[in-house]
């Protein structure tokens, strides 16, 4: 692994910001065990179609440059780049936080997305387990769940996924927004290739977890001529559905975002910003979003355009996601509560960024 010079924009919550008067040192991880005193985030977003999310991870180590999700390692008191992809928090005791809160009268079965804002089956997940354990979870009370990742590990957890998926509702959603992989490795350099994500499409389409394919960022100039090959790549594999979304550059992502364009492709760099300031009314971002495909004019309507047309022909336009099949048994710990559910597994939406 290629390690990165420490570099961060200044944070908006600190009083003071300092400059390396030299070179600055290579940015080591650094993992960090927490005991989190709560695991199920509620979201009251229109921009993200789901309730109920779980991070057992803040940070992550796939360093996407456009992560959306780097301004909330601001609120530790970190930094939003390399401090992002370095400075990692395990939250330890995530299963039992959620068996506590599955276990609570007032829990409704609602659908659990893993996860927010980080990915939950980054390298770190096979050192600690945190994500399996909460599946775990979810499959002793039955309860559905949806999950977005770049991360290959998510194969080891085949069985266990089909198991909810027997029981409740499981979907799993594949991050692929490059389909070139020399590409991919210059802007999302610790994620696993666009090859191992198709792979991950295989592996659990045959063990008979439903699967999409999330294109997600759509980079204007970058990667929007890559839609018709990840669709077509994706359907091959076994995907049964596609979303996108457009890129955005919230708070101090802008900064590191531009920052490694410049660096990794300083002939195409102005051109993809001028692409994204088209689709963003003259702004590198907009504060307003829609709930799924954010952007806007002519240009990201040709964009929508051609992602709806290819997906519809590979038959990847179905809905995103499918209600449980069954209403699953009393959980556990009380033998006369059911479950009322909601409208199933959920939908994608990512960091992943």
């Amino acid at each position: 692994m290629k390690l990165r010079r420490v570099d961060n924009p200044p944070n908006p919550y600190e009083s003071a910001h300092r400059e390396w008067l030299e070179p600055p040192p290579e940015a080591r991880i650094e993992v960090y065990e927490e005991t989190a005193s709560s695991i199920l985030s509620r979201n009251d977003s229109p921009d993200l179609p789901f309730t109920w999310s779980i991070n057992p991870y803040r940070g992550c180590q796939h360093a996407c440059a456009y992560c959306y999700a780097r301004p909330y390692h601001e609120y530790l008191g970190y930094g939003a780049g390399t401090d992002f992809d370095t400075k990692l928090v395990v939250k330890t005791n995530a299963a039992a936080l959620l068996r506590r809160s599955l276990a609570d009268r007032r829990w409704r079965g609602e659908s659990i997305m893993f996860s927010g804002v980080t990915d939950c089956y980054q390298p770190l997940e096979a050192s600690y387990g945190v994500t399996r354990g909460c599946l775990e979870v979810c499959r002793d009370f039955n309860n559905p769940v949806a999950i977005v990742t770049k991360g290959f590990l998510v194969a080891r957890d085949a069985g266990l996924l089909r198991e909810i998926h027997d029981r409740a509702s499981a979907w799993v959603w594949v991050s692929i927004p490059f389909a070139d992989g020399d590409a991919a490795a210059l802007m999302e350099p610790q994620a696993p290739p666009p090859a191992r994500r198709f792979e991950i499409i295989r592996r659990l389409t045959s063990a008979g977890v439903p699967v999409g394919v999330f294109v997600s960022p759509v980079i204007p100039g970058l990667t929007d001529r890559d839609v018709p090959h990840i669709l077509e790549q994706a359907a091959r594999a076994g995907a049964r559905s596609a979303s996108m979304t457009a890129l955005r550059l919230p708070g101090s992502v802008e900064r590191v975002f531009q920052d490694r364009l410049a660096e990794a492709m300083p002939l195409r760099a102005e051109r993809i910003l001028r692409r994204i300031r088209d689709m963003r009314g003259g702004r590198l971002n907009e504060a307003r979003f829609g709930a799924r495909m954010s952007g806007d004019g002519p240009y990201w309507n040709s964009v929508r355009e051609l992602f709806t047309i290819h997906a519809r022909r590979l038959n990847l336009s179905r809905s995103e996601s499918e209600p449980p099949r069954r209403v699953p048994t009393p959980r556990p710990m009380d033998r006369q509560f059911a479950f009322d559910f909601g409208d199933g597994a959920g939908a994608a939406c990512g960091p992943t960024g």
